[in-house]
């Protein structure tokens, strides 16, 4: 049983509920991986510096305000004395209401622990905050009295008593304790400082809110020289001085921090559209989007560029990608990330490994048009490699490559997470300012940038001149001023704006009514947030609601009910062209797929947006014809496809190029022209451009050449003419391109940032077996009898009896149904200790309920250490 005040972290952990433990537990998953043996091993390992390093660097700016008050405050801590710190002498409405929440997230996560009138911060987190001449605080702080004056004189302690007008005292204890009143008593310190001269005033309000300390010369001016003699400038190194702690608060009116934070910056101002006008802008650039993606695949449909020997793309791929995409490099990489997360592209592994389109890629262009876009906004959601990085030095100073390695940044997913959520609480068709968004997740992680340990420069101060001081750190307290956009969060935030509205997850800087559905339905309270209370139906129930990113198989089934609210939003497929005189074709919006497959093989693309259009060469129509196809065929195809009669112009052009093609073959002999026209064959040997083709005439209708059949056919195209390759037996060649296809491939995997956050049903199988491991750690067992001889049995030990003793004792348990504690050695040699409630003996068995396991198991006799009776109110 535990007292009615614990005295250490894990009595207090005893006292909790099972809620409380799993929210603990769901706020810190560090602390299951293995899970605690019972709650001491929880209590420590709560208590390692990693583990609270993590969990300080999750706290919002107020709940890491709270913690930094508590690491200048005695210890333990009364709450109004907290109060005090963070409100100051003159109060302040909204710290006083938003205390209790800072308060309870912090003992929450077991950062604190204690009742209000003796709250205790856990040593390693006291460890971390406090302020140190190496490591500063971001209240500005310095060391208290005790501290400055460690190393002091006993004799100048009582020169400084005697300055300050106090009486002298026997030991240096006592003369260090009367210092501290003086400067913590409000009426005697303001009566001291009336009377300090106006310089001195004006170098303590430089160190007030730090850096507190200061360099002095050997000969410190007059006013410097009052504050020295009074204990108001303390001595920290050779020729450095600092501020003491009680007399900086009582010049801060009590206040630890210069602007308590305690509400999260507002999200304004706020620019309110039509939503339905949103949604369309957002499903627009969905469909663009997805045209884009498209379009990368089919640039690497016979295969992309080749892949760097560190892995990735070089810079010069990059750019001709941007070029194919007509985008800029930035977003070609991202385009290039986002397909890769899809297991759309990837390296195809060959020893001159290049990338390629996968075969998840045909699968892919197949899908109607919203379960594509659900795809790609499934792999985004979770994805950890950052586009944004790209281009970016690494830790050796290369410059980092798309599609290569080191873009991983665990913080993504989380950030990401977190963006579309705090616009998803803005009414729909709502926009706000970036600069609002990055000050709202810079309160909720704040970043606690550690300061140089070097010495910082401050109340300098020359023989005769007035004291210098450096001005108030930027970040004591991380109100002052905008908020950096520098650090690495912000610019996940910044990316993850820009990537959205490219997504057309968002419309013109509001969250799309699709959008919205990639959030979950429960609210983000967050397991600091909860109550401990058992009034829930489930005790782990409120544990299951933090800020934490989807998981992909999560992320993957919001897409698809994302997808299914913008499918009536995407345009609707177009089964025809507008074919005009001047030989272009105009789409008034998206094709079906074989219309623009055919159409992009017989005319070139030539502008694109709402409406492509296509226009028709000598060129592209000959690469149709090259295809197979006749000139029949193509004044077909483009009759049935377009809403306006076939142009003349187009029609002359299609009947020409087709009299032409073929009439010259091309065929290996290395390579050989044949043409019935055998005044044709001469006008291309008299050609001066043909030089280069080595041509030679080997009958009336043939002509050799010493070139490749490749290089001749790109040659003679080039001279104006239109020959077609033949094979051996005289068919015309079809020029079908291969598609080029890597192996299987599976998408990259998200790099988690830390332990993922446990499920409902690993949280009640952990609370569940702290608790009966606790029970086993801590039931009061009856005293063994031994020998006189014998030393006693060592707190929490394996108990330690006979084969004889050990199966008596279980046998009499059978009988009277008592619980007992055993010690266990499993087959792996791990030793345990567990309560049990013995059923059978027999066989060198023993079938018992494990209260540890919360089941009926069977244990070989020969593997118990030992076995002790509880005592009567153990169970």
């Amino acid at each position: 049983m535990t007292t009615a005040t614990p005295r250490t972290l894990a009595e207090e952990l005893r006292t909790r509920s099972d809620r409380g433990l799993a929210g603990l537990l769901r706020a810190r998953p560090d602390l299951l991986n293995p899970v605690p043996g019972d709650l001491t091993q929880l209590a420590t390992r709560a208590g390692t510096r990693a583990s609270v390093v993590r969990a300080v660097e999750r706290l919002d700016t107020f709940a890491l305000q709270t913690a930094e008050a508590l690491a200048i405050a005695p210890d333990p801590c009364p709450y109004p004395t907290l109060a005090a710190l963070m409100a100051g002498d003159a109060g302040n409405a909204a710290v006083a209401a938003a205390l209790p929440r800072a308060v309870a997230a912090l003992r929450a996560q077991a950062l604190v622990w204690g009742p209000d009138d003796r709250l205790r911060l856990v040593r390693t987190a006291r460890e971390l905050l406090t302020p140190s001449p190496a490591r500063p605080s971001p209240t500005g702080l310095g060391p208290t009295v005790a501290e400055a004056t460690a190393g002091m004189s006993p004799g100048r302690i009582q020169e400084i008593l005697a300055a300050a007008g106090l009486p002298a005292t026997h030991d240096p204890v006592s003369a260090v304790a009367a210092l501290t009143g003086l400067f913590c008593d409000r009426a005697r310190m303001a009566a001291l400082l009336d009377t300090a001269p106006a310089e001195a005033v004006a170098v303590l309000d430089k160190l007030l809110w730090g850096p507190p300390y200061g360099a002095v010369t050997d000969r410190p001016a007059a006013h410097l020289q009052w504050l020295l003699d009074r204990g108001l400038l303390l001595p920290a190194g050779a020729r450095n001085v600092v501020l003491p702690r009680e007399a900086a608060l009582h010049l801060r009116a009590g206040r630890a921090h210069r602007a308590p934070e305690p509400v999260p910056p507002a999200l304004d101002p706020a620019t309110a559209r039509d939503p339905q006008l949103v949604d369309n802008a957002a499903a627009s650039q969905a469909f663009t989007a997805l045209a884009t993606v498209e379009e990368l695949l089919k640039e690497w449909d016979l295969g992309g560029p080749p892949v760097l020997r560190a892995g990735g793309l070089s810079v010069r791929d990059l750019k001709r990608t941007a070029v194919a995409l007509d985008t800029t490099e930035p977003l070609a990489a991202f385009w290039l990330e986002l397909a890769h997360a899809a297991g759309l592209i990837a390296s195809d592994g060959e020893a001159d490994e290049r990338y390629a389109a996968t075969p998840a890629a045909e699968d892919w262009l197949q899908l109607p048009d919203h379960q594509r876009w659900a795809a790609l906004v499934a792999a985004w959601l979770p994805a950890t490699r950052t586009p944004g990085v790209v281009g970016t030095a690494d830790a050796k100073g290369r410059a980092l490559a798309a599609l290569g390695p080191h873009l991983d940044r665990s913080p993504a997913p989380e950030v990401r997470h977190r963006v579309l959520t705090l616009l998803a609480t803005l009414p729909p068709g709502t926009s706000v300012p970036e600069r609002a968004l990055l000050s709202r997740l810079r309160w909720e992680r704040p970043l606690r940038a550690a300061a140089p340990a070097t010495q910082p420069p401050a109340a300098s101060s020359p023989p005769q001149g007035p004291a210098q001081a450096a001005p108030p750190s930027t970040a004591a307290d991380g109100a002052a001023g905008p908020a950096p956009t520098d650090d690495l969060r912000s610019r996940l935030a910044q990316w993850t704006l820009i990537e959205a509205e490219l997504l057309g997850v968002t419309g013109r800087g509001a969250l799309a009514a699709h959008g919205r559905t990639l959030l979950r339905t429960t609210g983000d309270t967050g397991p600091s947030a909860e109550t401990d209370t058992d009034a829930d139906a489930s005790p782990i129930a409120g544990a299951l609601t933090p800020l934490t990113p989807l998981a992909p198989a999560e992320a993957t089934a919001t897409a698809v009910r994302a997808a299914a609210l913008l499918a009536p939003l995407l345009p609707e497929p177009l089964d025809h062209v507008l074919l005009q005189a001047d030989l272009t074709a105009v789409a008034p919006g998206p094709l079906r797929r074989p219309l623009a497959e055919a159409l992009a093989v017989l005319a070139d693309i030539e502008s694109k947006g709402g409406a492509t259009v296509y226009r028709f060469t000598p060129a592209s129509v000959r690469r149709a014809l090259d295809a197979g196809r006749s000139a029949a065929e193509l004044q077909e195809f483009l009759t049935t496809h377009s809403r306006t009669p076939v142009p003349q112009p187009l029609a002359y052009l299609i009947d020409d190029v087709a009299r032409r093609h073929g009439q010259l073959r091309v065929g290996a002999a290395s390579a050989y022209v044949r043409c019935d026209d055998d005044a044709l064959l001469s006008e291309i040997l008299a050609d001066r451009r043909a030089a280069a083709l080595r041509l030679r005439r080997l009958a009336p209708t043939v002509l050799a050449a010493q070139s490749a059949p490749e290089q001749l056919l790109d040659g003679l195209r080039a001279m104006g003419y239109a020959p077609a390759a033949e094979s051996a037996a005289g068919d015309v060649l079809v020029a079908r391109a291969d598609s080029y296809r890597t192996p299987p491939r599976t998408a990259p995997t998200p790099v988690p940032d830390g332990p993922p956050p446990p499920d409902r049903t690993l949280l009640e199988a952990a609370v569940r077996a702290i608790r009966a491991g606790d029970l086993a750690a801590t039931a009061a067992r009856k005293p063994a009898t031994a020998p006189a001889d014998t030393a006693p049995p060592t707190p929490g030990a394996l108990p330690r009896t006979t084969s004889a003793e050990t199966l008596a004792t279980m046998q009499a348990a059978v009988l009277t149904s008592s619980p007992v504690w055993i010690g266990y050695v499993n087959a792996d040699g791990a030793a345990s200790q567990r309560v049990i409630a013995p059923v059978r003996v027999e066989g060198g068995y023993v079938t018992a309920y494990d209260h540890t396991s919360d089941e009926v198991r069977t244990y070989p006799l020969h593997r118990i250490t030992g076995v002790s009776e509880l005592a009567d109110d153990a169970v």
